[in-house]
C-alpha cells in the first residue's frame, strides 16, 4: 500500500530522508506511483537522480533493487541466467536415478519421452539465477526498481527494456510466465550522453533534475553538514554556484558541494582564504584544466576574501 495521499506528504516524506525535493520533484513522483508508470529523470551527472530512488525507498519501505546499466548490458545479467554448473551438479547426483528411469524403455523414443516428463526438475527455479529485473518481478513485497544511467546501455538492451516496462512480466521458456506480485515503483536515470528513444520517453513519466539554485543547494548543505559555520556554508555555496557558470570539462556536483563542505569542516576552516582555496578546491574541480581556470578566476577577485555574493545568471544545464 502506497503510504502517501498527497505530493506534499511525499515531499515532507523525502525530507525525512534528507532528500530536499522540489514541488516538481515531488508530484512527478507521486504520479508515477498513482499512474503506474516509470519514472525517467534526466539531468547532469550529481544532482540527485539516483538518490531520488534510495530516497523514496526509504520513505516507502520498499526494498530497493538497482540495476547499473553499462555498455554491452545484456538480457543475461539484467534478467536472468541458468546455473549450469548447478544443474551439472544434480545431473551427476541424480545419475543412477536416472537410469534407473530409462532402463524399462523398449526404445529411444519411450527414453527420450521418460527424461521429457522429468524436464520439470532440471528447469525449475531452483537453477535460476534472478538478475534485478527478475527479482523486481518476483518479489513478495512492494520494491523500488532503480534503473541507473539507462542512456550507457546500447539501444538494443533499451528495446529489450521495453517489453518488461510494459507489462511487467517475464517469459521464461523452460518455465512459462512469471507475472509481478507488485509492479515495482520504477525509476529510470540518465545523463543524457546519448538520446534515449521515443519509445521509452513515452512509456514513462518525464522528469528533468538540473543543479539546484543557490538557496535550495544551501539547504542541503545546511541538512547535511550541519557543522559547517553558516557563513562559510553560504560563501562555499556561491563559490560553487559561480564555478558552474564557467566552462568547464566538469562542473561540481551537489555530491562534490557536500563534500568540500565536510572537507572543510575536518580542517576547521573559518573562511575560504586563498591557502584553504589553494588546498581543497580540487576537492570540487577534478580536471587540471578546470583548477587551472577556477585558480585564475579567483586570483581576479583576489581583492575580496568572500566570493561575490551577487552571482550572474546561471544557465540552464545543456550537454
Amino acid at each position: 500500500m502506497y503510504p502517501f495521499d498527497s505530493p506534499d506528504q511525499l515531499k515532507k516524506a523525502l525530507r525525512d530522508q534528507q532528500y530536499i525535493a522540489s514541488e516538481e520533484i515531488a508530484t512527478v513522483l507521486y504520479l508515477s506511483k498513482t499512474l503506474g508508470k516509470p519514472l525517467l529523470a534526466e539531468g547532469p551527472a550529481g544532482v540527485g537522480k539516483t538518490e531520488l530512488a534510495k530516497a523514496i525507498a526509504g520513505a516507502t519501505g520498499y526494498e530497493l533493487i538497482r540495476l547499473q546499466c553499462y555498455e554491452g548490458l545484456d538480457e543475461t545479467k539484467a534478467l536472468y541466467e541458468w546455473e549450469y554448473a548447478k544443474q551439472m551438479l544434480y545431473t551427476q547426483l541424480l545419475r543412477d536415478k536416472l537410469q534407473d528411469v530409462l532402463a524399462k524403455s523398449a526404445s529411444l523414443r519411450e527414453a527420450a519421452d521418460r527424461l521429457a516428463q522429468e524436464e520439470d526438475v532440471f528447469f525449475s527455479m531452483r537453477f535460476l539465477l534472478p538478475r534485478p529485473l527478475l527479482k523486481a518481478v518476483l518479489s513478495e513485497k512492494p520494491t523500488v526498481l532503480l534503473i541507473d544511467e539507462i542512456d550507457r546501455a546500447d539501444a538494443e538492451f533499451e528495446a529489450f527494456l521495453l517489453e518488461i516496462l510494459s507489462d511487467f512480466q517475464v517469459s521464461v521458456p523452460e518455465i512459462g510466465t512469471l507475472q509481478a506480485v507488485h509492479r515495482p515503483l520504477v525509476v529510470l536515470t540518465s545523463n543524457n550522453t546519448r538520446e534515449l528513444s521515443e519509445a521509452l520517453k513515452r512509456r514513462c513519466l518525464y522528469l528533468f533534475i538540473d543543479y539546484p539554485t543557490l538557496e535550495q543547494e544551501l539547504s542541503v548543505v545546511r541538512l547535511k553538514v550541519p557543522d559547517l559555520a553558516p557563513r562559510l556554508a553560504r560563501d562555499a555555496v556561491e563559490l560553487v554556484q559561480r564555478l558552474r557558470t564557467m566552462d568547464l570539462r566538469k562542473s561540481p556536483s551537489i555530491s562534490e558541494t557536500l563534500d568540500w563542505a565536510k572537507a572543510l569542516v575536518s580542517l576547521n576552516a573559518s573562511a575560504l582564504d586563498e591557502r584553504t582555496l589553494e588546498t581543497t578546491l580540487s576537492v570540487l574541480l577534478k580536471h587540471e584544466s578546470d583548477l587551472q581556470r577556477a585558480r585564475r578566476l579567483l586570483r581576479r577577485t583576489d581583492g575580496d576574501d568572500q566570493p561575490p555574493t551577487r552571482l550572474p545568471p546561471r544557465p540552464r544545464w545543456q550537454n
